[in-house]
């Protein structure tokens, strides 16, 4: 009876040590935060952000910021800096590489959740989105990786996953504290890519071309899953948000783009998905739409690291347009006067000395 007390105490003092464990190591989770899922973070501390999944709804959630960018890789080399200088709006990046219109939905709802600790007492006054044409023909449910839905809801109980997450403890806390170096909330998610990497030879080192489609899509193939996505994951938002100004921009994705549709044979399926969306945004007053793709920099692939991903000197470029309204988009008449300009530049341009030349 003696042994069988004895290993019962031990077995409750282990239990008692086990759970005492969980229960300051998911403390100093709550603490920290480091995926700012209950609190802004500490003042000082060197918080590493570089999970635009698991960080973003918190930093949507519990940050202060009047502006949000909003969009795909076309997005990640904004500096949030640029539009506080030249805009004197004070942003946060919202990033999601690869971002479906599910991905820009998911994180809308949390910025525009009047609920939310950070947005009790002020609202949006802009949100910067790249509208990425390509992704407008994904299904309205689908994300483009899967989410960690523990940091998306508002369920407590399943919290579990991140209170107690080996990862978060030893990467997102142990990992910052030791090495005392934080990123730089102006510059996440930017991309690994030096200036080095931005040079016709790597990108077409790299590129790797289609195969030809004989058949050529109808031009309006595209257009019932794009009026799908726009009523279901986007115009919600513009529709709700008066006061909030929207500044859509299509990305100026490089020329070598363009010979993709073309092999693609959705050329013209490609151009009325650009006439239909900005149709459908030009309806709002507190909608700015700009179209990048026009600009002459598209046309050296210096420019580039492959042949949609621009150095970051065009994101600054493209903030101070924001600001003084140069590419933007007023009328339909003007839409298509774009696309007219960008169809002479695809024509004009000389895809076979550059696909045929020993790179």
């Amino acid at each position: 009876m003696k042994d069988e007390k004895k290993y019962r105490n031990q077995f409750i003092i282990l239990i008692g040590l086990i759970v005492t464990v969980f229960i300051i190591c998911g403390g100093i989770v709550i603490y920290v935060d480091p995926f700012f899922h209950y609190h802004a973070p500490l003042e000082g501390f060197p918080y590493v952000v570089d999970n635009q999944l698991s960080q973003n709804p918190g930093m949507a959630k519990n940050m202060k910021y009047e502006g949000c960018i909003i969009g795909s890789s076309m997005t990640v080399n904004f500096d949030t800096d640029d539009f506080k200088e030249l805009l004197d709006v004070d942003t946060i990046k919202l990033s999601y590489s690869g971002a479906y219109p599910k991905d820009d939905y998911n994180i809308l709802s949390i910025v525009f959740d009047k609920n939310t600790n950070a947005r009790k007492n002020s609202d949006v006054k802009a949100v910067f989105f790249a509208m990425d044409i390509p992704t407008m023909t994904a299904d309205t449910e689908t994300t483009k990786y899967p989410l960690p839905e523990y940091l998306y809801d508002n369920n407590y109980l399943n919290d579990v996953k991140y209170l107690l997450n080996k990862d978060v403890l030893l990467q997102y806390i142990m990992r910052p504290m030791i090495q005392g170096q934080g990123s730089d909330l102006s510059e996440i998610y930017a991309s690994w890519w030096t200036p080095d990497y931005y040079n016709i030879q790597w990108v077409m080192h790299n590129y790797d071309e289609p195969e030809y489609v004989d058949e050529e899509t109808a031009a309006d193939a595209l257009l019932p899953q794009t009026k799908e996505n726009l009523e279901v994951n986007i115009l919600p938002f513009v529709e709700n948000n008066p006061n909030t100004q929207f500044y859509f921009f299509f990305p100026p994705y490089s020329i070598l783009y363009w010979h993709n549709v073309m092999q693609e044979n959705t050329l013209s399926a490609t151009f009325s998905q650009y006439q239909y969306v900005a149709e459908r945004l030009l309806e709002y007053d507190n909608v700015h739409l700009f179209y990048f793709q026009t600009m002459p920099e598209t046309l050296d692939l210096n420019n580039y690291a492959d042949y949609t991903h621009y150095k970051p000197d065009i994101n600054r470029f493209m903030v101070k347009c924001f600001s003084d309204g140069n590419y933007e988009i007023h009328s339909l008449d003007e839409m298509e006067s774009e696309l007219n300009k960008m169809w002479d530049m695809i024509d004009s341009f000389d895809f076979n000395e550059l696909l045929n030349k020993e790179w």
